[in-house]
């Protein structure tokens, strides 16, 4: 894992709004950066309700690039209604964004909605992680010459849902995911991405890839019909969020650690 620069807390101090969390996405999260790979930074920004009430345009989300000492960097933000709102609609990007465990900046009530996103969590979200490892593959095997990026997103997207299925828990670090699952190309096409450049083209045989991914969609697709997870989110977990987001609106956020 590549160390955190210091100028992801200079984004994160130069945001117009309060921050509930900024977290690193993006290939460093998922466990497979390159060298040249640059920063994704993601997370949650407070409205106050002077601009949610009045005639402002609401800037629900806020896009900060910059490149800062060499570091080029990518900060996007969702005022917490937005994002409660995505987290409400099986949406497992922000859910793998939530529970990141590169923190650049936190608060207590970012441990908070952790904690309330573990009930929103349904037997769907399937749906999402067989869409997005599609598109990735769509993408990749369209290409003239392949890439090895795609291709671990592909695999990365179906065993992370594949893991929430079977344990309900988030998990995006395709490194940690292979632990349990053992797929030994995965190591290596993890290794030749990481040593390379963002762009490394595949070496290997194709066809191979494919069966594998077809495998596995079927796998995730089992997993789908098989899980406990519920069907829909439980009314006192939706009422929760809301609670959460009347407060964090009234009376902002506590005291910040970062």
């Amino acid at each position: 894992m590549r160390a955190l620069p210091g100028p992801l807390q200079g984004a994160v101090r130069d945001h117009p709004y309060p921050l509930l969390f900024a977290t690193v996405s993006g290939a460093d999260l998922y466990g497979f950066p390159s060298g040249d790979s640059d920063w994704d930074l993601r997370g949650v920004h407070v409205l106050p309700a002077r601009e949610v009430l009045g005639l402002h345009a609401l800037r629900e989300t806020v896009n900060l690039d910059r490149v800062d000492g060499g570091v080029e960097l990518d900060l996007v933000t969702h005022d917490a209604r937005k994002f409660t709102g995505l987290m409400l609609r099986r949406n497992g990007y922000v859910l793998e964004q939530l529970h990141s465990p590169l923190v650049v900046h936190t608060t207590p009530e970012h441990a908070e909605l952790r904690d309330l996103a573990r009930g929103v969590v349904t037997k769907h979200h399937a749906h999402h992680y067989l869409g997005f490892s599609a598109n990735q593959w769509r993408m990749f095997s369209g290409e003239d010459t392949p890439r090895v990026k795609p291709l671990l997103y592909t695999f990365r997207t179906l065993l992370t849902g594949i893991h929430l299925m079977r344990t309900h828990e988030v998990e995006a670090n395709l490194r940690v995911l292979n632990e349990e699952f053992r797929l030994t190309y995965l190591d290596d096409l993890i290794a030749h991405k990481t040593r390379g450049a963002e762009q490394e083209t595949l070496r290997g045989d194709l066809g191979f890839y494919e069966r594998e991914v077809g495998r596995l969609t079927r796998e995730l697709d089992l997993a789908r019909s098989e899980t406990t997870l519920p069907g829909e989110v439980a009314p006192e977990t939706t009422a929760a969020l809301s609670d959460l987001l009347v407060r964090l609106r009234l009376n902002g956020l506590r005291s910040v650690m970062t």
